[in-house]
């Protein structure tokens, strides 16, 4: 079967090319400093959710966790270790070997939500640049998934129609909302089913 020149994959990261289990980090240091649960994510709810608007920078940051949890900078290094490790995880090797495999038979891309410093991060690491023609990070974007906007940006940078495209993310409100934006969808549980929808989608089989 023929692959259709405007056949289009675009992945989510973390959860799906990226294996992001909590490692806990969060939990110890409330413990370390004596804090009840969930305090950090409190104090720090409108800095997260800035650094994944691109509205701060990593520096703004680092000030906001000095000033919020009362550390000096070795420690606002050490949290921030603390929180890339989980937040990058470990590459899921199976489906970046399919995806690898993809190239230059559909057009490929990412759209995630992302957090300041991920671009740089994840290139050094993993070199998604290298596997797909564009990305697009929410950080960058100013615009998070499920917002339509984020879906219709990915599909201007790949210069695509959605309904061309697949997209494959962890989340079921992201999955229903690049359906809603006019993609084709699928909610990733596992690789087998994943690189099954997607060979559908291009028309190859699965290697």
């Amino acid at each position: 079967m023929s692959v259709t020149a405007a056949a289009c994959v675009i992945f989510d990261i973390g959860g799906v090319l990226e294996l992001t289990p909590e490692t806990g980090w969060v939990q110890q240091w409330e413990a370390r400093m004596e804090l009840p649960p969930g305090t950090v994510h409190e104090r720090m709810r409108d800095v997260w959710q800035a650094g994944s608007l691109g509205t701060i920078g990593e520096r703004d940051v680092h000030e906001q966790l000095a000033a919020r949890l009362s550390l000096d900078a070795p420690q606002v290094d050490a949290f921030m270790a603390g929180l890339w490790t989980e937040y990058l995880g470990t590459p899921n090797e199976e489906l970046i070997a399919y995806l690898r495999g993809l190239r230059g038979k559909c057009r490929l891309g990412i759209l995630s939500n992302s957090f300041v410093g991920a671009r740089e991060r994840e290139t050094e690491l993993y070199h998604f640049d290298e596997l797909v023609e564009q990305i697009v990070y929410s950080h960058e974007l100013g615009i998070e998934k499920p917002d339509p906007r984020a879906f219709e940006a990915a599909c201007t940078a790949l210069g695509v129609e959605p309904e061309t495209c697949l997209f494959i993310d962890d989340f079921a409100v992201n999955v229903e909302a690049a359906e809603a934006a006019g993609m084709r969808a699928h909610l990733f549980e596992d690789n087998a089913r994943t690189i099954a929808r997607i060979a559908a989608h291009v028309g190859a089989g699965p290697r």
